[in-house]
Parts: structure tokens; sequence; C-alpha cells
């Protein structure tokens, strides 16, 4: 064992490779030249397609973040701001961000109020923006427990919500001011 390879391989290898044509000659960079492809080009199509997907996606986005309840992309908003919640870094940034939650649903109360009236939609989104509300308050109260930020969420959810308590019904009128009371006692006492 070990010794090599036999004498017999070494034979036949040796007038294999004395008996082979020698290698090719290589060719010359230039000489290459003629058969190179061109660079290949995207189409015009490809270029329309492409902008025109992008266009689309945008749309649908912008789309997307001015749906109010009962629009078929509204489930997709409601996902993207939830993402948004749970992907905060920290206890005030998740905070900030449920209380901007709770804006926008005082905001598509207020659209509904304008478009449809009354309905299960009002309520359900006066839900919403209150337990936005309680986890963002909640949140913000054990990160900055003397938040300045808590006072102006206060009077501006206020401002938005008092204005549209003659055009709700009164179970709805009664939830929205029992909300009005609890950011009611978010307020420094001035003075």
């Amino acid at each position: 064992m070990g010794g090599g390879p036999e004498a017999g391989f070494r034979a036949r290898l040796r007038r294999d490779l004395l008996t082979a044509p020698p290698p090719a000659e290589p060719t010359p960079r230039g000489a290459r030249r003629g058969h190179r492809r061109p660079p290949r080009r995207i189409s015009w199509f490809s270029q329309v397609a492409t902008l025109g997907l992008a266009a689309g996606m945008m749309l649908s986005a912008f789309a997307t973040y001015q749906a109010v309840p009962g629009d078929t992309l509204y489930p997709l908003k409601r996902a993207a701001e939830s993402t948004l919640v749970r992907l905060s870094t920290d206890d005030v940034e998740r905070a900030e961000r449920e209380l901007h939650s709770a804006r926008n649903r005082a905001a598509e109360v207020a659209e509904l109020l304008g478009s449809s009236g009354e309905g299960p939609l009002v309520s359900r989104t006066l839900k919403d923006m209150e337990q936005s509300t309680r986890s963002g308050i909640s949140r913000l109260k054990r990160a900055e427990p003397r938040s300045s930020k808590l006072d102006s969420f206060a009077k501006d959810q206020r401002d938005m919500v008092e204005p549209m308590l003659d055009q709700l019904n009164e179970v709805n009128q009664d939830q929205a001011t029992g909300y009005l009371d609890y950011i009611e006692g978010l307020v420094a006492p001035s003075g």
C-alpha cells in the first residue's frame, strides 16, 4: 500500500500524453470582438410596465392612507398602523403612535358623520379611538410620568371630538362624552 501508481498505468499515461495533439493557441483579445453580443437593453414596454406598476403602488398606498371605516382598504390601513406600533423601539415611541392612531380615529369619526351620519361604524370607531387613547396614555405615563404631550393630546382631541357631539345619536354621544371626561382628567390644572 501507498507506493504510488502501478507501472502499467504510468506507461499508458506517458503514451497518451506524448501522442495527444498540442493545445490550441489562445486567441488574442481583439480577435473575438466580432462575436461579442451587444449589451442587453431593456425594452420600452418593460420600462413603461415598471413605471405603471410603481405608480399603481403609490396610488394604492395613498388610497389606503385615506381609507375610512367601511372602505375596502381600511383593514390594510389598520394593519399598517398596528405594525408600526408593534415595531416601535421604546415605550415613548409606541405611546406616541398609539395616540396618533387615536387622532386618526377621531378624524375618521368626523368624516363618517359628514358622509353617512350614524351607524355601527361610528360606534366601532369611537371604541377604537378610546382603546388607542387608553393604551397610549398608559404607556406614556409609565415611560414619562409628567409628559407635556398628554396635555396637548387631550386639548387636540377635545377640540376635535366636542364639535361632533351634536351629530351623534344618544348612545354614541354618551360614549364620546365619557371619552371627553377621560381625557379631561389628563390636562394639568391651569394656574
